[in-house]
């Protein structure tokens, strides 16, 4: 298939896919690997914001909304069609009508009202809480103060209204992992942390702890005709070096990589062509305090973007997994902006704007660091030469991963270097450089911009996405001129497949989640590892 994608060509994956005649996709086993833990921590899914259950929940559950990882959007799911208000609060959802849980029971109105009192209830503590509460009355409901939430009104089995406490986009809070819907008629909670009955496209067969979770088809999926398969092994395998004997022994069939592995992958003839490449929604970045007196100045932070070889670090150090960042959301945002040019590594520029700024014999500061590799104190060691040019001196403060979100939610910092959540919402990433947004929740810089809030605001109130996406493109643009953070690197996610293996998607939100309905086998899988 293909190599390495560009955005166009991630784009035209999931087109190119579905040209494939029906005809040639058939059964078989998809061994997939969940590679972040050596267990799963619940199959109650709706109780965990792990990744590692998402894995479970893609096979077994469906939620109100799904992520599009090739029209990267949310888009309804659980109903055919949505009528809108004229203020854009109240959406009545036309549910769908041959939707079936795999204990037999219909979809109607009532599991979806279940199910997020059940994620709301203050008793449970779930952490889908937050994405229920855009709902009018939950957070009264999950306050105790209420016995219903307000916002949820069944006007029949199959049509459903929902009021929001504003005017938002519900697709990115109701396509979590944690607000699945389960059915209303189980009589004990308990067992949906042991046998976990949903709307996917398959059904829970057996749980091997440590080892593997098993799910097989479900004849009576809604979507006519899926899914392909007919079982997945989701196999546990937290180890690097493990997965990759398993995957060149052709004992899984994807596999997601590491720095190392991915270098080596690329220069080998029999792997090199089967990777899957997408910018996920991270960024890395150095945050700078306003509070400090040079970064005050946006000269200075400009200058420090222009000294550092960002895509020399990215080569050597991070071996060529990551994109270079050139503002705050991805590549992969609606509201990134193709036409905005990058810093450029320019040190005779950095040294002109330090002292335009009056810091012509520059200055010294330091940055707080974790040890992570990609994002942490080896960084900081290798911008170290490249300031000194320039004249700025940086000193590593070292700290424990635990404690790097403590100094910086806290102003505990000149500097910080982190990987911080960058979509898939444009709106809900950028309201990190929202003047009013706190230093606690997001606003890490305490950056404050009229004209960006301006941009911002009217971003929220527009409910045309691609008015909204132009916004917002434009206030990222005036974030990345402002320079309150030096623009490190967007996160490449890469996972190797099986050439047998057809269907994968470029899912910038996480590229190791699939969507496995969609995914088939051809007949040159080995029959051994089926």
């Amino acid at each position: 298939m293909l190599k390495r994608l560009t955005l166009a060509a991630m784009l035209s994956l999931g087109v190119a896919g579905g040209a494939l005649a029906a005809g040639e996709r058939h059964g078989g086993t998809l061994v997939f690997t969940a590679p972040y833990g050596s267990s799963f921590a619940t199959l109650d899914v709706q109780s965990s914001p792990n990744t590692q259950e998402e894995f479970i929940t893609q096979a077994i559950h469906r939620a109100l909304y799904s992520w599009d990882a090739v029209q990267n959007k949310p888009v309804l799911e659980l109903a055919t069609s949505e009528d809108v208000s004229e203020d854009g609060t109240v959406h009545t959802y036309h549910l769908r009508e041959n939707a079936v849980f795999h204990n037999g029971k219909p979809l109607t109105a009532d599991d979806i009202i279940y199910s997020y009192k059940r994620i709301a209830n203050p008793k449970n503590a779930f952490p889908g809480a937050s994405f229920i509460a855009v709902i009018k009355g939950a957070e009264d409901y999950t306050a105790g103060k209420a016995d219903e939430i307000s916002g949820l009104k069944k006007i029949d089995d199959h049509t459903l209204e929902i009021t929001y406490a504003s005017t938002i986009n519900p697709g990115f809070p109701l396509m979590q992992n944690t607000t699945v819907i389960y059915p209303s008629d189980v009589e004990d909670e308990a067992e949906f942390g042991k046998n976990p009955v949903g709307l996917g496209a398959f059904v829970f067969k057996e749980h091997v702890p440590g080892s593997r979770l098993v799910v097989e088809k479900f004849d009576k999926y809604y979507e006519e005709g899926k899914p392909y398969l007919d079982r997945i092994n989701i196999v546990l395998m937290a180890e690097d070096a493990a997965r990759d004997i398993a995957f060149r022994n052709k004992e899984i069939d994807v596999s997601i990589l590491g720095p190392t592995q991915y270098q080596a992958y690329q220069g080998e003839d029999g792997l090199k062509d089967h990777l899957l490449e997408v910018a996920e929604v991270y960024t890395r970045n150095i945050g700078f305090n306003p509070a400090f007196e040079p970064f005050k100045d946006r000269r200075v932070r400009q200058a420090i973007n222009h000294a550092i070889n960002a895509p020399l670090i990215i080569e050597r150090l991070v071996k060529s997994k990551a994109y270079p960042a050139s503002g705050w959301v991805p590549i992969s945002s609606p509201a990134f902006d193709n036409d905005k040019a990058p810093y450029a590594y320019d040190p005779d520029k950095a040294q002109a704007l330090l002292a335009e700024a009056g810091y012509a014999d520059g200055f010294e500061f330091e940055v707080t660091a974790s040890p992570n590799e990609s994002w942490g104190v080896p960084i900081v060691e290798a911008i170290l030469p490249m300031l000194k040019k320039v004249g700025i001196t940086v000193k590593p403060k070292p700290v424990e991963s635990s404690a790097l979100g403590e100094a910086v939610t806290t102003n505990n910092f000149q500097a910080f270097i982190w990987s911080n959540l960058s979509g898939p919402d444009p709106l809900n990433a950028l309201r990190c450089y929202y003047s009013k947004t706190p230093q606690s929740a997001c606003n890490y810089t305490s950056y404050a911009s009229p004209e960006f809030d301006k941009l911002y605001e009217a971003a929220k109130q527009e409910r045309d996405p691609a008015k909204q996406n132009d916004l917002l493109r434009q206030a990222n643009n005036i974030v990345q001129d402002d320079a309150p953070v030096w623009f490190f690197n967007y996160n490449k996610a890469v996972i190797a497949y099986q050439p047998w293996v057809h269907g994968l998607v470029p899912n910038a939100t996480e590229l190791a989640i699939q969507p496995y309905d969609e995914i088939w086998i051809d007949d040159k899988a080995p029959a051994s590892r089926q």
